[in-house]
């Protein structure tokens, strides 16, 4: 069994947003990846980016630049 670790997660309405988002985020190198949104919560679309838990401001700042949409952000032990 892993362990659990404390991680941003943020979720998205539209598959579409999470793939921009997804797209957007790797180009500028803001650490994460895609996953299926945790059982804890509920999405949209159930795809979330996981994060390190300081990364709030660094993807704030990029997705407003691309003006991209999301619902929630949570920090969650996943």
């Amino acid at each position: 069994m892993r362990s659990k670790a404390l991680s941003l997660v943020v979720t998205f309405d539209t598959t579409v947003q999470a793939m921009a988002a997804e797209t957007h985020l790797t180009a500028h190198r803001i650490p994460g990846r895609l996953i299926p949104v945790p059982r804890e919560i509920t999405a949209g679309c159930g795809l979330a980016w996981k994060a390190p838990p300081g990364a709030g401001d660094e993807i704030l700042n990029a997705m407003g630049e691309g003006k991209l949409d999301w619902a929630a952000m949570y920090e969650l032990e996943i």
